[in-house]
């Protein structure tokens, strides 16, 4: 009887503290500060197909499960999980800065959300990752989209892809 009156009293706590998936989770812990000395990553968006919407640059654990998880999920489990947004500029490179837990290997992904709607659409968006694997219509596996970040500020290119006719996906130009 104690144990059921236990559960009715604090079982909705307990689900009330779970995450919820929105489109701002990770922000304040990937948000670099000025001055950022690292760690973190600092990530040149090359390939743009054009100067609207938002850049939105992810970083998660480096392993195929819970590369591109859902956030909520990824922070309810206590694994790492961070994000960065800005607006695209109007002229000049495209940096971002995303900070990290410590040094080591991390996976990324970067979203040009062209009509900043906050989520990706496969005949309006593109994607990047570290190393710039070829894409087909699926993700591709974390070994490909890793990166390994030291002590400070470690810089990082990133190509940009976008969907070409029915069947490719590929950086503009190729």
């Amino acid at each position: 009887m104690r144990r059921a009156l236990w559960l009715a009293v604090f079982m909705p706590v307990v689900a009330q503290a779970q995450l919820r998936s929105n489109p701002d989770l990770g922000m304040n812990e990937g948000r670099c500060r000025a001055g950022e000395v690292g760690p973190a990553f600092l990530v040149t968006a090359v390939g743009l197909k054009d100067r609207q919407g938002r850049m939105r640059l992810e970083v998660y654990p480096p392993d195929d499960d819970d590369f591109l998880e859902d956030d909520n999920v990824l922070l309810n489990e206590s694994k790492t999980f961070r994000r960065a947004e800005v607006a695209v500029p109007s002229s000049g490179p495209v940096k971002m800065c995303i900070r990290i837990p410590g040094p080591g290997t991390y996976t990324l992904s970067l979203l040009h959300d062209r009509d900043s709607n906050r989520k990706f659409g496969l005949s309006v968006d593109g994607l990047g990752f570290p190393n710039n694997p070829k894409l087909r219509f699926s993700k591709p596996p974390a070994s490909a989209a890793r990166a390994v970040a030291g002590a400070g500020i470690t810089p990082l290119t990133i190509r940009m892809n976008y969907r070409h006719g029915l069947l490719s996906f590929g950086p503009i130009g190729n």
